[in-house]
């Protein structure tokens, strides 16, 4: 995978800062040591014509290199973990696989709604009445992930590109307590974000937002 490039919105609100999904393919070519260059669309152009020919649905992030364009971060993040033996181990490839789903499968649908309406919605009155139930629905993923946690440092027990989209997703509720409320779920997740990999990766996508903002100014 040679001439990457990864494309990510220009600007996004600060409580979004951190959170845009183009993050985890960021880390993953940090972890595989695959470097790349940052491209920017603007949300307001996000439905032309020319972006929707590299994404139909005009989101981010995007994948172009010499091996084609790809989208949505899971299959993204796949494609990466397949050229890193460290992020997809040919031993246990089937269970990375599995995770991964899990992540964006399992964990990720109650988190992301629980995020959409703290950090969007929360002065709507449907907020307000929806979200003891979302709160409770997020529980029931963090629990059984703890438990699973329990005498693991990863998912597998070892760093995989099951656990960058597990962390990611795990951030979108950064701005509750949820997570802390399970104690080894919270230094699983710090544990991961203390990845000199992510450590970039995050730096690099907030330093992009700083500068294109002080452009746009």
């Amino acid at each position: 995978m040679k001439k990457i490039a990864v494309w990510g919105f220009r600007s996004v609100p600060a409580f979004a800062q951190g959170l845009v999904r183009d993050l985890r393919v960021r880390w993953a070519l940090e972890e595989a040591g695959l470097a790349y260059e940052s491209r920017f669309i603007g949300i307001e152009e996000r439905h032309s014509d020319t972006y929707q020919r590299k994404h139909p649905f005009g989101l981010v992030p995007v994948l172009e290199s010499s091996e084609g364009t790809l989208i949505e971060s899971g299959a993204i993040v796949h494609a990466i973990a397949e050229h890193c033996e460290a992020l997809m181990p040919s031993d246990r490839r089937a269970e990375t696989l599995a995770w991964m789903f899990a992540a964006l499968d399992t964990v990720e649908p109650p988190v992301w709604t629980l995020s959409v309406m703290d950090l969007q919605h929360r002065d709507e009155e449907w907020a307000k009445l929806r979200r003891p139930a979302a709160v409770d629905q997020v529980r029931v993923r963090l629990t059984a992930l703890s438990e699973w946690l329990d005498g693991r440092e990863y998912l597998l027990g070892r760093f995989t590109a099951a656990d960058i989209l597990m962390t990611t997703a795990l951030r979108f509720i950064r701005h509750t307590d949820l997570v802390a409320g399970f104690p080894l779920l919270d230094a699983y997740v710090k544990r991961c974000e203390a990845r000199p990999a992510f450590q970039t990766a995050l730096r690099d996508q907030l330093a992009d937002y700083a500068r294109n903002e002080a452009v746009a100014a």
